[in-house]
């Protein structure tokens, strides 16, 4: 392995300089700093990770606390956009991200806190917990930076997706194609910031328009549970005067709706309107061409990794606050246009 010993003898300057030279300290000249660099580069020098963290007190690693039911993590398509745009702003920032979890050593298990610990983890990236979990609350607590993703504690920094705008704008786009019997199927556990957010849009937006909820229009189903959709979505479909659009949690268990629909003989959206939440990439190319709110999951990576490493870096001066990123209604072609009749 090249060390800095052999890039010094190589270019006939003191290790001193070469350490300057590779950290981009301004009391060595341009042309000197240059000429180590690419020395370095034409030998494959890489700086040990180990003794950079010693020096400095950083790992330059992130945290990533993330864990959705059913283990099916990787696999939610709104999560990838998040995740993907979190690690490509982490890297052009020089930093590597490492998924916690509660792994077993010799000792027994490790909480989330043990377990950033012991990775010497710089901040800490909250995407999507069960945010009440002890252990959760104890990561948050730990001094550790750390940021949170559509979900806000006090005194911790936070990036959100604006649920309430989104919902907001997704009923009126409803609303203005004529549709006054409008449904909601929502997720299941109102505890969670983000159903809780959409669902009281909902209704305010409703009031706001003067259109009324009944209780028999409000379904409960999980996030991406195409099951507890179609179950829902009968329910509704069974009523003596049933809605002409449903609003779903999400666009995957809008497909579990459709489905049923579909068995129904219905069509969409010539009987019946669907709606879904997020804009993930499948539902922009099947058909009906979904009408969805499109989140943007690029923006709240971006964010959180923004955030969190100023944190780190200049904690001094980084505004403790809420980061709010909005969505935007994506037409499609699975509402039809009452508002003629």
């Amino acid at each position: 392995m090249v060390s800095m010993k052999d890039i010094a003898a190589a270019c006939g300057v003191s290790i001193a300089t070469v350490s300057k030279a590779m950290n981009d300290h301004h009391d060595i000249g341009i042309e000197t700093k240059e000429r180590i660099r690419q020395a370095a580069r034409e030998m494959g020098y890489f700086p040990n990770s180990a003794a950079k963290a010693l020096k400095t007190n950083r790992t330059y690693n992130l945290g990533v606390l993330f864990e959705v039911e059913g283990k099916r993590s990787l696999t939610h398509d709104y999560f990838v956009g998040v995740l993907e745009s979190l690690k490509n702003a982490a890297e052009e920032k020089g930093y590597d991200i490492t998924f916690i979890n509660g792994c077993r050593s010799r000792q027994g298990r490790m909480t989330f806190l043990e377990h950033c610990r012991y990775r010497g983890f710089d901040g800490v990236v909250i995407v999507c917990v069960n945010f009440y979990d002890p252990e959760v609350l104890e990561l948050v607590r730990s001094g550790i930076p750390v940021v949170t993703i559509d979900h806000a504690f006090d005194n911790v920094c936070s990036v959100i997706s604006d649920n309430v705008r989104g919902m907001r704008d997704l009923v009126q786009y409803i609303y203005h194609k004529g549709h006054r019997k409008i449904a909601y199927i929502h997720g299941s556990d109102s505890r969670v910031a983000v159903t809780h957010s959409r669902l009281s849009s909902f209704y305010r937006t409703m009031e706001e328009l003067g259109i009324q909820s009944p209780d028999t229009y409000i379904k409960a189903a999980g996030y991406r549970d195409t099951k507890a959709a179609g179950i829902a979505t009968g329910e509704l479909l069974d009523l003596e005067e049933r809605p002409t659009c449903i609003l779903y949690p999400d666009d995957f268990a809008c497909y579990g709706g459709i489905n049923v629909i579909n068995e129904r003989g219905l069509s969409i959206p010539g009987d019946i309107s669907v709606v879904g939440y997020d804009g993930i990439r499948i539902a922009r190319h099947l058909e009906p061409k979904l009408t969805t709110l499109k989140q943007d999951t690029r923006g709240l990576g971006r964010e959180a990794a923004a955030k969190v490493i100023d944190l780190i870096e200049r904690p001094r001066t980084t505004l403790i606050e809420q980061i709010v990123v909005e969505g935007e209604v994506y037409p499609g072609n699975s509402v039809a246009d009452l508002s003629c009749f």
